[in-house]
């Protein structure tokens, strides 16, 4: 099988790279914007004909969930037309894919975790680029399995257990929200899960996946400062209010993950599990 995996040198590109050597058989084509640009359709078309792609994994993605208030344009193009064009490209040479998308494309108002088929109501540019993103991917192509995740963070890259063990390092007092409420997501554990899905055959539609357990970013962070022996910096717990920012973030997004369970007969660590091993590589 010949996978192609675009945004490979983000954090859930990069942690798909450390899986490969599991995967023997299997044909890896780890690309960003400078080996294949995916706004460009001819150019997609063109790379699955000359390596003979049968998967892709869409890793891509305008992510700067803030600077997409004021860069709306782009991050359309990025988050909503590229993934079309890379299932277009795939659905006419017979392949399918798996495309990544958000719990942004709820408004949060919930307080029970979100189904599948929970209507979406996405508050932010972000959240409304990626349902956008979704919807073309399933009217391109019908095989494809949508993952929506959230929290994401890796040893790669930036992310909010690296800025938080920084700024531990740095400060003598951070303020965090509190009332934003929601479970991390290990993006190692969402690498195994996704080429689990394609070595099981991938049923199509949406699921969602996250780690285990619910916690808010006041939370997190507090676990994040004991888990790396971080003991001289206080977290002040704040509300949204007192932070305010250009994109609003849904208060609720736990993620039920009854359906990939279930599907794909997959077990999946407990959010704390995965967050000690993720600071024990950083700690190395």
């Amino acid at each position: 099988m010949n996978i192609l995996v675009t945004g490979s040198n983000g954090q859930l590109g990069s942690e798909i790279q450390l899986q490969v050597p599991l995967h023997k058989g299997w044909h890896f084509f780890f690309t960003d914007v400078e080996e294949l640009d995916i706004t460009k359709p001819e150019d997609i078309r063109t790379f699955i004909r000359k390596n003979n792609i049968n998967f892709i994994i869409n890793c891509a993605a305008f992510t700067a969930v803030d600077k997409a208030e004021s860069q709306e344009e782009l991050c359309d193009l990025l988050n909503h037309k590229a993934p079309g064009f890379l299932a277009e490209a795939i659905q006419e040479a017979g392949g399918s894919l798996i495309h990544i998308s958000t719990d942004y494309v709820f408004d949060g108002t919930n307080h029970t975790p979100y189904k599948e088929n929970v209507p979406t109501c996405p508050n932010s540019v972000y959240g409304h680029t990626k349902l956008k993103g979704e919807q073309a991917v399933t009217a391109a192509c019908p095989s494809a399995v949508i993952i929506r995740t959230a929290w994401l963070y890796s040893i790669f890259g930036n992310n909010f257990v690296k800025t938080m063990i920084r700024l531990g390092k740095e400060k003598e007092e951070l303020g965090v929200i509190f009332d934003q409420i929601g479970t991390p997501t290990y993006a190692a554990d969402l690498a195994k899960v996704i080429l689990e899905i394609i070595k099981k055959s991938p049923i199509p539609g949406i699921y969602h996946f996250s780690n285990e357990g619910v916690c808010s970013w006041y939370d997190f962070t507090k676990t994040i400062h004991r888990l790396s022996g971080i003991n001289d910096c206080r977290i002040k717990p704040l509300h949204t209010e007192e932070y305010p920012t250009p994109a609003k973030r849904p208060h609720y997004s736990v993620l039920d993950k009854t359906k990939i369970k279930k599907t794909f007969d997959i077990d999946i660590p407990w959010w704390e599990e995965s967050l000690k091993i993720c600071i024990d590589k950083l700690k190395k």
